[in-house]
């Protein structure tokens, strides 16, 4: 995949919904930093069955109030095809042009029987398009180190063709450390027929022990050599923190060397680790 121009390219961060008062308040005074950096725009995610929908509804609110142009994301799993129409009407209506159209997760207790009236990502994506044609541009999730529950790669390119066909204009990846894991996938996606751009999901290093659990959870791989090296620095977090820019920024810089369209930040609702990746890369030049 090449990208002929830089300024072709789309840098974007992600939020997640604050679930206190006092989160909001912290997370409203790190947007205007982040807005700072100008972002094409912000993700904002939506808890598994929908458990942060409320949360994300204010979060993706008070965005707009600032201007910004925001990307929520929408997960169907739990949910009938009434309720993500109004969700859908309800984002249309604030003037959001941009979704991130998701599977989601199943709330404890749930099963797929339970699941509601989508079953797949590549379902909700089709929906999206009969109700509102073009309204709206759609991301949908990629996996390069394939998603933990596809079974296999073949498996896992065959779903991630499924939402293509149905109307996804674009992909963000989850996040991982393996440049070579980005590159083979999309490879694969182009011997597939699949010319959507698919940008890379980048997670700063800032906490071990938190990016670990993360990463057990949804089958993020960090390679032995950096797993070591944090495990090494124990309680000096300024040395894990400095190890860990360095580890994120070769990554993006090979990404965006070998035509990646682009980089999505997860930001976990902290700028700083963003703001210097961003200096560093010279994305605001």
């Amino acid at each position: 995949m090449t990208t002929s121009a830089t300024s072709k390219r789309v840098y974007s961060v992600e939020l997640f919904p604050p679930k206190t008062v006092e989160g909001m308040d912290r997370l409203k005074q790190e947007v205007p930093k982040l807005n700072a950096l100008g972002p094409a725009y912000f993700s904002v995610t939506y808890g598994a069955g929908g458990s942060t929908r409320e949360g994300t509804f204010e979060t993706v609110a008070w965005l707009r109030t600032q201007g910004i142009d925001t990307a929520p994301h929408l997960a169907c799993i739990g949910s009938t095809r009434a309720q993500i129409r109004e969700i859908l009407d309800h984002y249309h209506g604030q003037g959001i042009r941009r979704l991130v159209a998701l599977r989601g997760d199943l709330p404890s207790g749930m099963g797929i029987g339970n699941s509601g009236e989508f079953r797949y990502a590549n379902e909700l994506v089709g929906f999206v398009r009969a109700e509102f044609g073009d309204a709206f541009w759609i991301e949908v999730a990629a996996y390069p180190e394939y998603h933990p529950q596809s079974g296999t790669p073949v498996r896992d390119l065959e779903n991630f063709k499924r939402k293509v066909e149905a109307g996804a204009d674009g992909a963000i990846t989850q996040y991982f450390y393996n440049a070579d894991a980005y590159f083979a996938f999309v490879e694969s996606c182009e011997r597939a027929g699949i010319t959507i751009p698919i940008v890379p999901g980048i997670m700063p290093i800032t906490n071990y022990a938190q990016l670990a659990r993360f990463s057990d959870a949804c089958g993020a791989e960090i390679p032995r050599w950096i797993r070591r090296r944090l495990e090494s620095f124990g309680d000096d977090i300024e040395s894990l923190r400095a190890f860990g820019h360095e580890v994120v920024l070769r990554l993006c810089q090979r990404l965006l060397e070998g035509g990646a369209p682009g980089l999505h930040f997860y930001t976990m609702n902290q700028s700083g680790s963003v703001t210097r990746l961003w200096h560093d890369l010279g994305l605001s030049d």
